[in-house]
This record gives structure tokens, C-alpha cells and sequence, in this order.
């Protein structure tokens, strides 16, 4: 089902003996499982708190627990740790816990829903912004609401032309255009706020 590497092993075992709480161990589980907002989120576990749907695998002085839940959308995955000259990197490789990428087979609005959130999203986030689909019309215009951080932003049109718009036209070719619906007039904690014509950064 799942590899841990021996060096994850090690890394494991390394943070559960600095906690000082005898049969403590570590716990996965998939949050959001077959969409794109799907991730992987590791804690630490005492006996008390397992359920009894776990999966357990036998690591080397420790147990590794797979929530019941989680454990079918973990098939070929991987964790490794890769040491690196201030630490190091722990790695979590899960190729089905998104679920399937929607074929052409699927509808319009499934596939630029999915876009949105595998691909621009992700990227939007680290401006603490987000943008939704409000619809699709007939001749394939797509309409969307910004949020969060490209709320208000003076720099959302760019975001819109050079980003949203091309990534998914690149990726659903039957899209039209793009266009924001947002009344961007309300926009509280803009991340880029205009001033006199210009943008200046918050």
C-alpha cells in the first residue's frame, strides 16, 4: 500500500523519542480524498486515540498507522526524507489521492472546476486569494468571483488575462473567455490595493 523509506523511518523515530510519551506513534490520513484539494497530514498518536479502522504498518521501533478512511487512496504511495545541510525534507508522494483528472468525456463545468482547483488556486493562495466558477454560458464565456487577497487587488485584471484566463483555455479549449464578476469595490484585505492609477503592495 504505502513505502517508507528507511530514512522517513529514522526521521519518525527521531521526533517521537524527543516527546518523551512512551507508546506514542505516528498517524496518516488523507484530508478532502479524490479532489483536488485533497493532502496528506501526519500527527503523532497514543493508543487512546485510535479508532480500530487503522491500518498499521511495523516500522523500525515505532508503529505507522493508515486511517480506515484514507488507506484505499494510498495505493503506490511513497515518503521518504531527504537530509539537507539545515535539516531536512520530509516528502509524501500519493499519485491517487486526488482521484482522476476528468477526462474529455467529462462536462464543461466538472473540468474547469477541477482547473480552478488542482492549478490556479494553489497558486492564488500564496497571496492569500481564491477564485471560484459562478458559470459558463452557452458560447463557452466562462464567469468567475475572486476572493480573498485578488479581492479589490489592482492587479487582478493581470492575474485574470495572463493567468486564470490562460491556464484554463490551455487546459479546457472549448472556453471562449474569461470574465470576473467581482465587485472588486468591497474588497477589504486586497493584496495589491491601488493608489492614484498605480500599484503599491499592502
Amino acid at each position: 500500500m504505502i513505502d517508507i523509506s528507511e530514512r522517513a523511518q529514522q526521521h519518525f523515530l527521531r521526533l517521537l523519542s524527543q516527546q518523551g510519551i512512551d507508546d506514542l506513534s505516528i498517524r496518516l490520513r488523507v484530508t478532502a480524498p479524490g479532489t483536488p484539494a485533497a493532502n496528506c497530514e501526519l500527527e503523532f498518536c497514543e493508543p487512546i486515540d485510535l479508532i480500530g479502522g487503522e491500518w498499521t504498518i511495523e516500522c523500525a521501533g515505532f508503529n505507522f498507522h493508515i486511517d480506515g478512511d484514507s488507506a484505499r487512496w494510498l495505493d503506490n504511495a511513497t515518503i521518504d526524507f531527504e537530509p539537507t545541510s539545515t535539516g531536512g525534507q520530509l516528502n509524501i508522494r500519493a499519485p491517487m489521492i486526488k482521484g482522476h483528472v476528468p477526462g474529455v468525456e467529462a462536462g464543461l463545468i466538472e473540468r474547469v472546476r477541477y482547473v480552478l482547483e488542482a492549478e490556479v488556486n494553489p497558486k492564488l493562495a500564496s497571496h492569500g486569494g481564491r477564485v471560484s466558477l459562478l458559470e459558463i454560458d452557452a458560447d463557452g464565456v466562462v464567469l468567475l468571483q475572486f476572493g480573498g487577497g485578488c479581492h479589490g487587488c489592482g492587479m487582478v485584471d493581470v492575474t485574470l488575462k495572463q493567468g486564470v484566463e490562460k491556464t484554463l483555455r490551455e487546459r479546457v479549449p472549448e472556453i471562449t473567455a474569461v470574465r470576473d464578476a467581482t465587485d472588486h469595490a468591497g474588497g477589504e484585505k486586497p493584496y495589491y490595493r491601488k493608489h492614484e492609477g498605480t500599484s503599491a503592495a499592502v
